[in-house]
């Protein structure tokens, strides 16, 4: 499901990807009209589309175009389109160009152009300090609040969540359902998995509420020992979700792309896939 040509597509695309997923944005890869783009959910359920321009279709390799375009759209509010960032070469002669032109396939300018607008709409899960993105205006930079001051990075706030996060972008990498169940193994086994460590977290929470000897603390107790309780019966449900995966080894489909559409040719594992002929949506 996961192969050599995936993991390249992602690794050339990892300078857009991982800024975005240390400010708590979740990311895709998905194929548009004629390239690639990074597909980018908000918490508000819209999206960012990032990618080169479309018509025509980019010459260059992927996650290297000639020019950046960066929109916010929702699939349920087709007039909420918003252009955030532009730095592809108008194509027709006599249109003026916009001033992000000048930085071309620079990524640097457009996280920035990112950040700013993600803050104005405070749709940015992460906020950043302010030494993360020295050019972000004063006026971005005084809406999102900033981490603790010990910490320089603020990706540093959730060392537990990007830990978990880099397991899954094993998961996303995996070569093998073998490899996949390995890892579902580190999540469900009953003694050490994390769903019986996260079990235990939640019930030393609730007698840490229990210590405030106030009603509200019983209560919040009562609720963490319940979260408890649901984790590892969820533990128990999914008991067998490892054994599933790795049995799916042998009968495994020799073609599954899951970031384009099925009707995406897959090309062979060795190389990056070129563009496929162009559909309409």
């Amino acid at each position: 499901m996961h192969t050599d040509w995936w993991r390249e597509l992602w690794r050339r695309h990892a300078h857009i990807i991982t800024p975005l997923r240390q400010r708590g944005l979740q990311c895709d890869i998905v194929f548009g009209l004629s390239s690639y783009l990074v597909h980018v959910s908000l918490p508000d359920d819209s999206y960012l589309i990032i990618g080169p321009l479309q018509e025509p279709s980019c010459e260059r390799p992927p996650g290297d175009p000639e020019g950046w375009i960066v929109t916010r759209q929702h699939q349920d509010r087709p007039e909420l389109f918003d252009l955030i960032y532009d730095s592809v070469p108008p194509t027709d002669p006599g249109a003026p160009e916009r001033p992000e032109v000048r930085h071309g396939g620079s990524t640097t300018p457009m996280i920035e152009a990112i950040d700013q607008r993600l803050t104005q709409l405070r749709l940015l899960p992460v906020p950043l300090a302010s030494t993360d993105s020295p050019s972000m205006s004063a006026a971005a930079q005084a809406e999102a609040p900033e981490p603790p001051a010990e910490v320089a990075d603020s990706s540093a706030v959730y060392v537990y969540g990007n830990a978990l996060l880099a397991l899954t972008d094993q998961l996303n990498g995996a070569g093998s359902h073998a490899e996949a169940a390995a890892l579902l193994h580190q999540i469900l086994d009953p003694i050490n998995g994390l769903l019986e460590r996260l079990g235990e977290f939640f019930e030393a929470a609730g007698e840490k509420a229990k210590e405030a000897q106030e009603d509200d603390g019983f209560d919040l107790s009562y609720d963490l020992a319940d979260a408890a309780c649901e984790i590892r019966n969820l533990g128990e449900v999914l008991h067998v979700a490892e054994d599933r995966m790795r049995a799916l080894t042998a009968q495994a489909p020799a073609s599954r792309p899951t970031m384009a559409p099925a009707r995406t040719p897959r090309p062979p594992a060795s190389v990056l896939p070129p563009a496929p002929p162009r559909h309409t949506r």
